[in-house]
C-alpha cells in the first residue's frame, strides 16, 4: 500500500523463530527485499518499563540454537541495522513517544517450567521478551539486509499487569506509527542520494 506517499508492503510473520526465519529468508532472497521492520507486542522484565511503551530491540539474546546452522566458531551476536534503529528512535522521540533501546530476548518457550529463568536475563539488562528478534537479526546478517524488530508491551512478567485483549487490538497505534514513519523517511533518504 502507500503510507504518506511511499510505497510500503505488510504482512504477518507467523509466531516463533522458525516461522520468523522462513518469512525473512524468502522476502530477503526471493523477492529481494532490503529492509525488515517487525513488530510485535512483548512481556517486559525491566523496572521502568510500563504497558504500551516502545522498545526498539538492539539486539537481541536468544534461548534458541537458531544459530547453530551457520556453523560459527562462538556465540553470534544479533543486532539490529544502526540507521533503522537510529531512524525509528528519532521517530518516535520527535512523537513524544516512551520509547527505550537495548536488549531483548527471543525465547522458544512462552510458558517455562523454570520460572528463575527470567530473572537471569533481566540481571543481564535485558529489557523485554518477544519470540522473533533474533532470528530476524541473524537471518537479515546472513542475507546482508537490514532489519528492525519495534516492539510493544503487552505484560510486565514482574508486576504481573497485562492489556486487555481491547487495548492489544487498539493499542499498538504508537508502535505502528514509528515502523511506518521509519520506512518512509527511509525511502526519502534513498531518493534524495540518488539525485
Amino acid at each position: 500500500g502507500i503510507y504518506n506517499g511511499c510505497r510500503v508492503s505488510v504482512m504477518g510473520s507467523g509466531m516463533g523463530m522458525p516461522s520468523m526465519g522462513i518469512y525473512s529468508y524468502e522476502l530477503y532472497n526471493v523477492y529481494d527485499v532490503d529492509n525488515i521492520i517487525r513488530i510485535g507486542s512483548a512481556g517486559a522484565f525491566d523496572d521502568d518499563l510500563n504497558l504500551m511503551d516502545i522498545v526498539l530491540g538492539m539486539g537481541s539474546c536468544t534461548d534458541s540454537n537458531f544459530a547453530a546452522q551457520y556453523n560459527l566458531p562462538g556465540i553470534y551476536a544479533p543486532i539490529a541495522d544502526f540507521t533503522l534503529l537510529k531512524t525509528a528512535y528519532d521517530v518516535a522521540e520527535e512523537k513524544h513517544f516512551s520509547v527505550k533501546v537495548g536488549n531483548v530476548l527471543a525465547s522458544d518457550v512462552f510458558y517455562n517450567d523454570d520460572t528463575t529463568v527470567n530473572d537471569r536475563w533481566k540481571k543481564m539488562g535485558v529489557l523485554a521478551v518477544d519470540m522473533e528478534s533474533a532470528a530476524l537479526y541473524m537471518t537479515a546478517a546472513r542475507c546482508r539486509k537490514h532489519a528492525l524488530t519495534i516492539l510493544t508491551i503487552s505484560d510486565h512478567l514482574y508486576r504481573g499487569e497485562k492489556l486487555s485483549a481491547q487495548e492489544r487490538q487498539t493499542g499498538f497505534t504508537n508502535m505502528m506509527e514509528t515502523a511506518l514513519e521509519t520506512a518512509v523517511r527511509l525511502q526519502n533518504n534513498r531518493q534524495m542520494e540518488d539525485l
